[in-house]
């Protein structure tokens, strides 16, 4: 008698009952719906309000505003050298519409490369003004003198800001605050020398610059929108002035995206294997919550369309210190009126908890749409792991406020189209082809829109290690 048969009759002898493991044979089981690691709660398709669009496009009209010329500037490395872009140099305010090539070129390779370790002074408050500065890499801090004889910080300055610009107009003066680097920081500079030298030799800068000079400035208001004459305070018969509210010319339009996919399924997997679950519609379910994570992935990160990408240059701020901390969140808020939401990846909710614990500060927990979430200053903190996280662990907050009545942040959809399954998606039978496979085609429509720049901000480099 061989070993295994020995063993089975013990098993028998001593069990008194049938296995499960046999009795499983004649039954079937208690199962779940097909489990699915990628869903998340996504908030920012859940806290945007949705503009149903006809025509697949929208149009936002605004008041027209004059460009200033605040961007940023673009560098080119080759090496450890780097070089500013000559065409960037327009960002300067004088530099705005001047378009000679060969003179921004020749200007461009006047700059001289620096190099500052933290803490060090790129500039002190009280010196002569006679060099104009293009922050390369690093960060720096834009400080003031305080009464109580400690420097308060302006700004955070970054990569692509620039200072001492007004060296242009032959203005010279004398610094009015300092600027101290907080990371190793290089820097590119102009001297007024150089710049005077180039000034004599090339008639079109020269001329430009003059002209820029000589042309009035037209009034504006403090959002820098064309100003709409008003008369007040006045008595009697008084001359009032006429006055129009100017429109962009060129108003921005969005288009709606789509992300779509081609389901495939056997026609032997839809006919037989359907108890007690549709095998076609949990396909379907699966597959159109994948698009609804791209479809969140993309509100965020589309070069085109996406929150990150679409922030106003001057509603962009830097994180102080790195980590985010509650005078950055500070800040944020008070750059605009408001502000419903925060929208942080995980790690950055936790560091900026991090930060508050630090200084003696529990932010408070709510309940938030059946959810428990933190807030700072009564606004929710919504995670998204949508945001990135670079090289070096470091993200971004956003802060928005929405709704079209507000002037703000909202979504773009277009419903009741055909085979409509949720509102803007849609799933298109294609058929079967040869080998009995049939297809689907899944759909969903979107796009975003910022009615005015004030309407989002985004906290930049915040830095994620502990």
């Amino acid at each position: 008698m061989s070993t295994v048969e020995t063993d089975v009759r013990i098993e028998a002898t001593v069990r008194r009952s049938l296995s499960t493991e046999a009795a499983r044979n004649l039954t079937t089981t208690t199962k779940t719906k097909p489990q699915m690691r990628g869903i998340t709660s996504r908030w920012l398709l859940k806290m945007l309000p949705w503009v149903d669009i006809a025509g697949g496009t929208y149009r936002v009209n605004r008041r027209l505003s004059y460009a200033i010329g605040d961007g940023r500037l673009s560098f080119v490395s080759e090496g450890t050298a780097i070089r500013v872009v000559p065409a960037e140099l327009r960002e300067l305010p004088l530099l705005r519409d001047f378009t000679d090539e060969q003179a921004l070129g020749a200007l461009a390779n006047r700059f001289e490369q620096r190099e500052y370790g933290p803490g060090d002074l790129i500039v002190r408050a009280g010196q002569p003004r006679d060099e104009i500065f293009l922050l390369a890499h690093g960060k720096a801090n834009k400080l003031t003198p305080g009464r109580y004889d400690e420097d308060q910080v302006l700004d955070v300055l970054a990569d692509g800001d620039h200072f001492g610009s007004e060296l242009l107009s032959g203005e010279r003066g004398e610094w009015a605050f300092s600027v101290k680097a907080i990371t190793p920081v290089t820097v590119l500079v102009l001297a007024g020398q150089s710049f005077q030298q180039m000034n004599g030799q090339s008639d079109a800068l020269r001329e430009h610059i003059r002209a820029a000079l000589a042309r009035p400035s037209k009034a504006q208001n403090r959002a820098g929108e064309a100003a709409i004459e008003l008369s007040s305070g006045h008595s009697g018969e008084a001359e009032l002035p006429g006055t129009f509210a100017d429109y962009e010319q060129t108003p921005r339009e969005y288009e709606l995206d789509v992300a779509q996919t081609l389901l495939r399924v056997h026609t032997r997997v839809a006919d037989l294997y359907n108890d007690p679950m549709n095998q076609t519609e949990e396909q379907l379910r699966l597959t159109t919550e994948a698009l609804r994570e791209r479809q969140e992935h993309e509100l965020v990160n589309n070069p085109s369309y996406g929150l990150l990408h679409n922030a106003d240059l001057s509603q962009r701020i830097f994180t102080r210190s790195g980590p985010p901390t509650p005078d950055d969140l500070d800040e944020l808020l008070s750059r605009r009126r408001k502000s419903k939401f925060f929208l942080a990846h995980p790690r950055a909710i936790a560091a900026f908890r991090r930060e508050c614990t630090k200084r003696g500060i529990y932010p408070a927990n709510v309940e938030f749409e059946g959810s428990t979430v933190q807030t700072w200053r009564g606004v929710p903190i919504l995670p998204c792991d949508k945001i990135p996280i670079t090289e070096g662990d470091v993200t971004s907050i956003i802060v928005m406020r929405t709704g079209v009545e507000d002037q703000g942040v909202i979504g773009l959809h277009t419903v009741n189209i055909d085979d409509e399954v949720a509102p803007s998606m849609n799933v298109r039978f294609m058929g079967i082809d040869d080998k009995a496979i049939l297809s689907y085609l899944v759909s969903v429509y979107f796009s975003a829109a910022v009615l005015v720049p004030d309407a989002l901000g985004v906290l930049e480099n915040v830095e994620l290690g502990r």
